[in-house]
Parts: C-alpha cells; structure tokens; sequence
C-alpha cells in the first residue's frame, strides 16, 4: 500500500442498516429486471452465438484486460485501481435493457446477455477480480492486507442476483400478470431507492468527495470511455449489424455498480478509493449511456416527408 495516497487509507462512512437495506435494494432491482425475463429469452444466445460469444468476450475478457491496461497507464491509489478492477469484474448494470432500447438496439440481445451475465457473475465477477487485481503489484499488496475469502464473495454475489434473478424469472413463467404489473413499479421504485443510497453516502461523505472530484471524475472518464470502446469496437471488427453493435457497446459500457459497492461495503469496509470511484461510476455510466443512446436514436430516426 503507498502511504503516500490519502485515499488507501480513508473510510466511507456506511452504517451496518445502510448495508442491509442496500443489499435489499439491489435483490430487488435485479427481481425486478428479471420480471420481463423468461427462459426461453436463453435461446436467443444459442440461435445467435455470434452475437453472444462476442458479449461475453468485450465484456468478461477484453474490458478487465483494458483496465489493468489502463491501471498500468494512470497508476492510480491502490485502492482506486482495486476498485476499478471490481467494476470491471461485475456484470451488466440493470438500465442497460432501457438504453439498448432507447439507442434502437438489439433488445433481444441486451436482455439475454444481461440475464446470463447476471447468472455467470455468480463465478466470474471474483475470479475476473481476484485474478486482473493480482496482476499489479500495488493492488496485489493491498488484497494480501485485507485477506479477503473468496468463497464468501461467491455466495454474496449468488444471493443478491442468481436468487433474484431466478425468482423472477419464475414469477414471469407462471404468474405473468403479476409480473406485469410488478414490474411496473418495483422497476423505476427500487432504482430510486438504489440512487438515494448513492446520494445518502456521497452526502455523508462530502468533504472527502469535494477534495478528490477532479481525480475522481477524470478515472471514471476514462475508465467508462475505454469500457463503451470495448463493445464498440468489438462489434465493429467482427461486422455485426449496427442495432448488435449498439447493445454489446451499451452491455459493456454499462456496470452493475450497485452489485459492487455492497462487495465494497461487506469485505472491503468502505475503502475510499474503492467507494468512491465506484458510486462515481454509478452515476457517471447513467449520464454517458443515456448520452449515448440519445444520439443513436436521434440519428436512427428517418425524414419523412408526406405529400397530400
């Protein structure tokens, strides 16, 4: 750990209810997301395995490696590099679905690789952090320091989006007018309360978000430009239609944060760079998507000219 860095050592102030109830925000968000989600929504991925193959690779493979890349590159705090490679290690966040749809994407597509992706997360969101935050010495040093049990992490992340995830999944199948109706309002209600817990703790901790906003905003900057590029660019080299390059641009650029700060908050005792840069990202990936899809949907819209 560099003694140097202030923010290694800083610790976000979060309560013992505040956790709890954001777990409970984040099972809830993902038993929403999951209420439009049905089993056959699976087979897309097998009919289309191009598209699916590619969506893992950008975002499991490619957008860890180009952190640890871009880590190597800015050097940020130890802390601020681990939670990078924790962001980049968690799935596809859960408005992801709204904006492929929006940026007149392949919503078949962002449905089903979040949906697998939530599921494989399960597995790979340690493993890809355990491994990307070994790589780099610094980060490497800090994890030895917190001794973090990788076992518990699996279970943390299986119970706040496999069971969710599958729950919903279920209540679609067979209850699909609940579903409908559930949806509805758990979908915009448990996304106001997750952006209240982002805005509580950053309230609580304001002296130490004004003192590094500058660093802050640059590291996420970059880190979710570099993210939106690794599922563009995929698309792109491998020739996909433009509505798959919007989805796999919009999976990939866009994390599930929430599921990190809860990881951050339960084994990391709210290690300020890792909060900070990570409920930053939270927001940020917000503004830049809904950017993002606002201009492909505007540019994706045809001139009609009507004669009578």
């Amino acid at each position: 750990m560099d003694p140097t860095s202030p923010l290694d050592s800083i610790r976000i102030n979060f309560s013992t209810s505040d956790l709890l109830l954001l777990n409970l925000a984040l099972a809830l968000i993902m038993y929403g997301v999951s209420l439009d989600l049905r089993f056959e929504d699976f087979k897309y991925l097998f009919k289309n395995p191009k598209a699916f193959f590619l969506g893992v690779f950008s975002q499991f493979l490619l957008l860890p490696f180009l952190t640890w890349c871009l880590v190597l590159v800015m050097k940020p705090p130890p802390s601020v590099a681990l939670g990078m490679f924790l962001v980049a290690a968690c799935p596809g966040g859960n408005v992801s679905n709204f904006l492929s749809n929006l940026a007149g994407g392949n919503t078949a597509l962002s449905v089903s690789l979040t949906g697998f992706s939530s599921i494989l997360s399960i597995v790979t969101t340690p493993l890809n952090f355990g491994i990307w935050a070994s790589f780099y010495a610094p980060t490497s040093n800090l994890l030895r320091d917190i001794s973090l049990d990788y076992s518990e992490v699996f279970l943390t992340v299986g119970l706040i989006l496999g069971v969710p995830l599958i729950l919903g999944i279920l209540t679609h199948q067979y209850l699909p007018k609940f579903a409908e109706r559930a949806s509805a309002i758990l979908k915009p209600l448990s996304i106001l309360i997750f952006a209240a817990f982002v805005v509580i703790a950053f309230l609580g901790n304001l002296d130490i978000f004004q003192k590094y906003i500058s660093l802050i905003f640059f590291w996420v900057l970059a880190h979710n430009l570099v993210a939106l590029g690794a599922g563009f660019f995929t698309g792109k080299a491998f020739k996909m239609p433009i509505a798959d390059v919007k989805s796999l641009t919009i999976e990939t650029g866009i994390q599930n944060s929430g599921l990190g700060l809860v990881l951050i908050f339960t084994y990391f005792d709210g290690l300020g760079g890792m909060a900070i840069i990570t409920a930053w990202w939270g927001i940020w990936h917000l503004i830049s998507g809904m950017t993002i899809a606002s201009i492909w949907k505007q540019k994706k819209l045809p001139v009609k000219v009507e004669f009578e």
